[in-house]
Order: structure tokens, then sequence, then C-alpha cells
């Protein structure tokens, strides 16, 4: 039994399709097809269903998969704790973020973390909080940058900053004349949101129980970038994160950008990791690096185009 032999039956898990899960561990199908039989004689036992409809596990096939994850994640914990006695700021570390944040945070922290951290590669992953969470969990991934709470007592998390929401208004909208609107005054305003999955819709939609504002159920983009564009058009109103809104090319034509001046609603942003992780001094590091990082591009208010 091989350590890649386990790789492949926990991809063949979580893929449930041998030819995905070969794509993820790259190698060829045929190959990770024999080396799961190889397994199954090992073992003496059948791990998994083959049908023509993709891969079913077997109980043992759970079982196995289950401790296959468990040994490989202690195996890369062991690697993880030699780098950090070796060079703590040196190697590999697999960083996810989700997709509301991803675009408009790494142009302003990927450079400069080249610099400061020159022997470091960072191999990002975009995808939903949900989906990182998971990945985090089960090891795939090193570490996270997720909007709080973040409800597990297995995960350390370190505060990186605060993130004000704003109103994105048509131009042509009564609030465009606005400098600031207090919330009280969204009351039954509909708002667009994106659909589910997405931290963010769920952080909108607190905002919408607590101003009086409705969602507009008719609609719900996939991305920000798709709110920003209805708004252009003169569709509806929306919320934006305030770094999805600082960058020249994120500005669309159209869209105006409103303040809130009391009971400024935002979202809180933090890095997880796992705590038993042995690179936790690199983490906190890199957490507060980014902390700063951040922290600069917040305080540029020439760089926010707000309603006048």
């Amino acid at each position: 039994m091989t350590l890649r032999e386990l790789e492949y039956l926990v991809a063949l898990a979580k893929y449930r399709h041998f030819g995905r899960a070969a794509e993820a561990c790259q190698v060829s199908q045929p190959t990770l097809s024999a080396q799961i039989k190889k397994l199954e004689d090992e073992l003496g036992v059948a791990l998994v269903e083959r049908d023509s409809r993709g891969v079913i596990l077997t109980s043992y096939g759970h079982e196995a998969a289950s401790r296959a994850r468990r040994i490989l994640h202690e195996i890369q914990e062991l690697k993880d704790s030699v780098q950090q006695n070796q060079n703590p700021e040196a190697g590999t570390i697999r960083l996810g973020i989700f997709p509301t944040l991803g675009p408009y945070l790494l142009p302003h922290v990927v450079s400069p973390a080249r610099k400061r951290f020159p022997n470091l590669e960072l191999l990002l992953i975009e995808e939903k909080s949900t989906s990182l969470l998971s990945r985090l969990r089960d090891g795939e991934i090193d570490a996270a940058i997720l909007a709080l709470p973040v409800n597990d007592s297995q995960l350390r998390t370190e505060f990186l900053f605060e993130e004000r929401f704003l109103l994105a208004v048509p131009e042509s909208h009564p609030f465009a004349r606005r400098t600031s609107i207090g919330i009280g005054e969204l009351v039954d305003h509909d708002l667009m949101l994106l659909e589910d999955g997405h931290c963010l819709r769920d952080q909108a939609l607190e905002v919408c129980g607590f101003s009086g504002a409705n969602e507009r159920s008719s609609f719900r983009a996939t991305s920000l970038e798709t709110l920003r564009q209805m708004v252009s058009a003169e569709v509806g109103i929306t919320l934006l994160p305030e770094l999805a809104t600082l960058n020249q090319g994120a500005q669309a034509s159209g869209v105006h950008l409103i303040s809130f001046s009391d009971s400024e609603p935002s979202r809180q942003i933090a890095m997880c990791w796992r705590k038993s992780s042995a690179r936790e001094p690199l983490f906190l590091s890199l957490a507060e690096f980014f902390r700063a990082c951040v922290e600069e591009v917040l305080r540029r208010p020439s760089q926010r185009k707000l309603a006048s």
C-alpha cells in the first residue's frame, strides 16, 4: 500500500468519477483505476461499485477513504513541521478565498506579498465559503480568507479587516443626488442580491432585515459584476463591498455609490487555518501583512468614487 494509492482513493471519494478523480490527481484514468483495484486486492474487499453513472463507495470504501484522508493529513502536517523548522517563510501555501472578495483584495496583496515573502509560493483557490471550509477541514487547502463568523472549534481565526458596504444606484435614481443615506431610508426598497451559496447574500439579507428593505425576488445575480451591470442598466439598486468599488476598472458607467450615515453595514474578514497546523507562525505573519495592506488601501479616500 502506497500513499499515492491513498491519494487516488480520497480523490475518488470526493469526485465519485474515475475521469475527474484521475484529472485531479494528474494521472490517466486507467492508471487510477488499476491502482484502486490493486488497493482492493490488498485489502481483500471491494471499495467501490462501478457503473455507467459513476462511482459509489461501499461501506468499506467510505471507511478506507476516511482513514486515508486522516493519514494524508498527518503526513502533510509532518512535512509542514519540517518546513517550519527549516525555513518558516518558504515553501507553498494553498490559500482559499471567496469570489466576492478575491478579485478585489488580491490585486492589493499578491504583488507586495511576493516581495515580503520571496521564498513563499501562494497557490490561490477561489471557491464559495462552504466549499473552502470543507476543503480546509479535509486538509486540501492550508488556510482560507473568509467572512466572519466562522463557527468551527477546530479552526483558528485571525481578524484581518472590516469592510463597509456602499449603496449602488443608477445615476437616474432619486438617491443619486445624495452624498449619504440613513439605512432606515431603504425601507420598502427592493435590493438586487446574489444567488444562494454566496456569503455576501446572507450579509445583504441581514441588512434588508435591519433596514426594512426587500429582496428583488425576480432576479438573483451570479457575481458582483453582474449586479454592477444591472445597476448601470437601471434595473435596480444593490449593496457593494467597498473593495469592489476601488479600482478604476470596476467602476461601471452609470453607477452612483453612496455611503451610509448611520448604522453603517459592513462585513468582517478573517484568515482561518486548522489549529493543528504546524505553520501557524507563518499564517500569523501573513495575516498581519494582509491586514496592513488593506488598512493602507482603505484609508485612501481619493480612490473612493462616492456620490457628490
